[in-house]
């Protein structure tokens, strides 16, 4: 089960470090306790320039005063990343717009945490509690290169010899069906990092059996003729209107020409921006947010992405 707080916060940057080769971390403080988080939860800010970005939270959720980012510099960014590492931002006010988790760290026998790149940032929480609950854990941590992987000192710290470091510069990539096939029944495994990643432990855990949740940074690889699809007939309860997109049309779209707004981001179903509450109906759901049971839940979807199932859902819009 997901979990949020939507409240706009005004928060200083009062610190920005290096974090690595192409990795600045950000701390956003209140003169008050924030609102409590955990392990797994992201919040959405809102950059001087006005764009919106959602970034994994990495500090510490006993730490109520401030919130602590890390931002990667991206070649192909749509602007955030480069705008953060160019922009003189100690002292700056930025708005946090909310905090969420799809993500949320669920009881499991024991875990595997593996991180590609700047996907460490919401496994180091997770490593953290871990570590305080006692529970049987390990963590695999790949990089191209070791000057690009933020963290590392800060993972030996809490991990000890349960943390495995790979630089795929100078060795081979870890051996996903022998991590995977050698867990326990009962295990977990959470996995961040580049889609290509993400997909090679999604498909190893399925074949094995084993839970796996798993965060994107970026929209998922097609896995459908999206133009193939039927038309999506949509009830907004709360606006009292019904409105037909068709097969060429987003839900989302669809919903905005109708005169009802929705708040959106990337639009590619992978930020969580435009999560939409089902009432009837089911979804076909599309995006790289949602666990696989809120999923089967079907109890929200993203429409910017997603379709339906029997052709019409009933939304609280």
């Amino acid at each position: 089960m997901s979990t949020s707080t939507s409240t706009d916060l005004s928060l200083r940057v009062t610190r920005v470090t290096w974090e690595a080769m192409g990795v600045v971390g950000l701390r956003l403080s209140s003169g008050s306790p924030l609102p409590a988080w955990a392990p797994g939860a992201h919040l959405d800010l809102k950059l001087p320039s006005g764009l919106g970005r959602q970034y994994s939270l990495c500090g510490d959720p006993a730490d109520r005063l401030h919130y602590d980012i890390a931002v990667r510099l991206e070649g192909a960014s749509r602007g955030g990343s480069a705008e953060i590492h160019g922009t003189a931002l100690v002292g700056r006010e930025l708005v946090v717009e909310r905090v969420r988790n799809h993500f949320l760290l669920a009881d499991a026998e024991s875990y595997l945490l593996i991180a590609g790149g700047i996907g460490v940032t919401p496994l180091l929480p997770m490593v953290r509690a871990l570590g305080e609950r006692g529970v049987d854990y390990s963590v695999v941590y790949c990089g191209h290169g070791g000057a690009t992987m933020a963290f590392r000192a800060e993972l030996s710290a809490i991990g000890g010899d349960r943390v495995s470091f790979v630089d795929t510069a100078v060795e081979p990539r870890p051996d996903l069906k022998e991590l995977i096939g050698g867990l326990a029944p009962g295990a977990a495994v959470y996995c961040c990092g580049p889609v290509g990643l993400l997909d090679s432990v999604t498909e190893v855990c399925a074949a094995a059996g084993v839970r796996c949740e798993t965060e994107h940074f970026a929209a998922a690889s097609p896995s459908r003729d999206e133009t193939a699809d039927d038309a999506v007939e949509l009830e907004l309860r709360q606006a009292g209107l019904t409105v037909v997109a068709d097969a060429d049309t987003t839900l989302l779209q669809a919903i905005r020409d109708a005169g009802v707004d929705v708040e959106s981001d990337c639009e590619e179903g992978y930020c969580g921006t435009c999560e939409t509450r089902v009432l009837e109906g089911t979804p076909d759901h599309r995006d790289v947010v949602l666990s696989n049971a809120e999923r089967a839940a079907g109890k929200t979807f993203f429409p910017c992405v997603s379709r339906a199932c029997g052709g019409k859902l009933v939304l609280d819009l």
